[in-house]
């Protein structure tokens, strides 16, 4: 069982309500078409599981929440809290916009709410800065390195995706830098995303340091690039989904939300959206008042909710089709590098003690 969420990396929790699956707070199930999410309660968004023993877990789950009397419900979407606090999501036959509300209403609204108290915390002490300056005869000119301190400061935070490597379609793994471009693409697919990199690594063992591990950027005539790659299709949905939260990390309200809905319909769902949204690079431009409008940071809101709503989808869908294994690998790689980071804490005494006492 995977207890770490493969979006955040954070701890799922657990319960004692659901047998087959005590991992998580709150689940979502759709009994019909057989889906089990376990919802994270550190980012709010779903994880899809991949466990054999799903159909066990959603009867339980069913069963759990018939004989709850604590729950609201409409004609399509119910909600259950058990005895232990668990919370269950029942998932009937809603429409797209109803669906849509309850996936990512919270995730989009816990993300608004973060940015809104992340700039007023900003604009608090900026003011406190500039006013004990001027009180203590400290011209504002003395204040720009501080500025320009906390301006890189929030560069590097927002792009942190540079620091995962990201496989090469070319062979090896690379480093991105910057917010990709959507671009239309002569594939199948009909769609593929542009990134820069600023560093490739060619070899076969990752664990190496020398003999040409990374090949690195160097600063020529101001470019910070080594050079660009694309990703199309299908291919550039891992990237998408650890980047798109980034991009979206302002949030939205409700209504937003709903417009970006609006777009995936106008699509034609969410395996075509990449493609209609190549497409529609041009109108965009035509009403964009900055940015680079292929950049995916500058596209309308509404259509870069709409993005990460579709990835998202379209990647539950061909997991549900047979490809489980990327499922697998991804939450593998998350419980991995969440149990490094909670070893971080642990003297190395007690992990051989743990050790010891897991052996027959």
């Amino acid at each position: 069982m995977y207890s770490t969420c493969i979006h955040c990396r954070k701890s799922l929790g657990a319960n004692d309500a659901i047998e087959a699956l005590p991992i998580g707070r709150r689940l979502a199930f759709d009994a019909k078409k057989g889906r089990l999410w376990v919802v994270c309660r550190s980012c709010e968004r779903w994880n899809l599981t991949p466990f054999d023993e799903r159909w066990e877990a959603i009867e339980q789950s069913e069963r759990a929440f018939r004989d709850t009397r604590v729950r609201v419900s409409t004609d399509n979407i119910g909600l259950a809290r058990l005895a232990d606090g668990t919370e269950l999501v029942r998932i009937g036959e809603p429409q797209r916009p109803e669906f849509a509300a309850w996936r990512y209403g919270d995730q989009f609204g816990r993300r608004r709410v973060k940015a809104i108290a992340t700039g007023v915390g900003i604009t608090a002490a900026a003011g406190l800065l500039v006013s004990g300056a001027v009180a203590s005869g400290v011209g504002l000119a003395a204040l720009m390195p501080a500025v320009h301190a906390l301006n890189m400061y929030a560069l590097v935070a927002a792009n942190q995706l540079a620091q995962k490597p990201v496989d090469h379609p070319d062979g090896g793994r690379f480093m991105p830098i910057g917010n990709p471009r959507i671009v239309a693409s002569d594939r199948a697919a009909g769609w593929a995303i542009d990134i820069g990199y600023t560093a490739h690594y060619h070899g076969a063992d990752p664990t190496l340091r020398n003999g040409g591990y990374w090949s690195m950027m160097r600063r020529q005539e101001g470019k910070n690039e080594l050079g660009r790659v694309q990703r199309h299709g299908a291919d550039a949905i891992p990237l998408l989904r650890r980047l798109m939260p980034l991009i979206n990390r302002g949030g939205a309200r409700r209504t937003v939300i709903t417009d970006g809905v609006s777009l995936i319909e106008q699509a034609g769902g969410p395996e075509r959206f990449g493609k209609w949204a190549a497409g529609m690079r041009r109108e965009w431009a035509a009403k964009s008042t900055f940015g680079d409008t292929g950049d995916l940071s500058a596209i309308p809101v509404a259509a870069r909710l709409a993005f990460e709503m579709a990835i998202n989808e379209d990647a539950e869908r061909e997991a549900l089709e047979g490809e489980l294994g990327a499922l697998e690998r991804a939450w593998a790689e998350a419980e991995g590098i969440a149990t490094i980071a909670d070893a971080l804490l642990l003297p190395e005494s007690v992990t051989e003690h743990f050790d010891r006492l897991k052996k027959p």
